[in-house]
């Protein structure tokens, strides 16, 4: 397969500019996931990448090779895209050869590559039928079998999965892993959706107003995010906030008042998941008063919305412990769990 070298990108529309300044080295055989919210940049970078859209400025190599210039089909890449684009009118064994046919495959060597795409995904069964008589799961099937036929260096993913209910979705992340592994490929993939991000990526690529906000593992990007943005962004359900004001070495709002870290100065804001907040039936030291606004059953856990005196807060508790709306309990934050950001410039401390 082949390496993926963005150096120094850029897109302008006029002079509004898209991506800025993007530099991203990926590896042979690597699963990249960009992450991020609409109208970030995330898809259009990814169509520079497939050259569906033109360069402003900076170098794409692929495989070392410059690529700015070349046309999509000289790039060594396939692309799979979220409506699927296939052909109404074609069987989903035209579909997936199309490409060869028109490449002047023979019958034999086309016949011959089909095979195996077909079955590591399933679809030999369907090779006769139409678009129109799968289901959304199955075509989108159909649109990733066509693009590992032409046996590309690098597969680029437009959120190929957003169209497809749950279920499904949970379904085609485990092929989509699967395959990348078999065929050892390099692999970039555009989502919206942080749960396919962290399931998928060796890497991720957390993108901000055209530029990167974070890069790193799933598990450093949720561990220890670099900026207020990134923590607010990856996880489910959100990150708490809590601004504090740093007086005479402690973390006051008006009504909590907590150790603030060493050397910290200014404003800071305080973050917790609602996983690590300690749910306490009774006083306890660094426990502070609160009072339960609503709890809401989420299966395994309940989602609690507390109040600690103007301060609102979501903690998540096992399922078995059932609370109720007005009820006063008491809550500690963990140290260990607590993340510090400057809230002025968003970065971590």
């Amino acid at each position: 397969m082949a390496t993926v070298e963005c150096s120094g990108l850029r897109k302008c529309y006029g002079s509004h500019e898209v991506i800025r300044d993007f530099n991203l080295s990926i590896a042979d055989h690597e699963f990249v996931v960009f992450l991020g919210p609409s109208g970030c940049g995330k898809s259009t970078l990814l169509r520079m990448i497939a050259g569906l859209e033109d360069i402003t400025g900076g170098d794409l190599l692929i495989g070392g090779t410059r690529v700015n210039d070349n046309d999509p089909g000289e790039r060594g890449i396939a692309m799979v895209f979220q409506n699927y684009a296939l052909y109404p009118h074609m069987s989903v064994r035209q579909n997936i050869t199309f490409a060869l046919e028109r490449a002047g495959d023979s019958k034999e060597r086309i016949a011959k590559r089909l095979a195996p795409v077909v079955e590591s995904l399933g679809l030999d069964v369907y090779l006769d039928r139409k678009p129109t008589e799968l289901s959304g799961g199955q075509q989108q099937r159909v649109a990733i079998a066509r693009a590992m036929i032409k046996t590309p260096e690098v597969f680029l993913f437009d959120e190929p999965l957003s169209n497809l209910d749950a279920k499904l979705r949970g379904h085609l992340r485990v092929e989509i892993a699967r395959l990348h592994k078999t065929l050892k490929s390099t692999s970039i993939y555009v989502t919206h959706d942080q749960l396919e991000a962290m399931t998928l990526a060796d890497r991720i690529v957390l993108m901000y107003q055209g530029r990167i906000e974070q890069m790193g593992t799933p598990e450093e990007i949720y561990s220890r995010p670099a900026t207020l943005f990134a923590a607010g962004f990856i996880g489910t359900p959100n990150m708490n906030f809590i601004t504090f004001t740093v007086q005479e070495g402690r973390l006051r709002d008006g009504t909590l008042d907590l150790p603030a870290p060493e050397g910290v100065t200014g404003h800071v804001t305080l973050g917790i998941r609602p996983g690590a907040v300690e749910v306490l039936d009774a006083p306890a030291h660094d426990a502070i008063p609160a009072v339960v606004e609503r709890d809401e059953f989420h299966g395994e856990t309940r989602l609690v919305a507390l109040t600690c005196g103007v301060q609102g807060l979501m903690a998540a508790i096992p399922a078995a412990r059932k609370l109720h709306e007005g009820q006063n309990l008491f809550i500690r934050f963990p140290s260990q769990s607590l993340h510090y950001f400057n809230t002025d410039t968003g970065r971590r401390l």
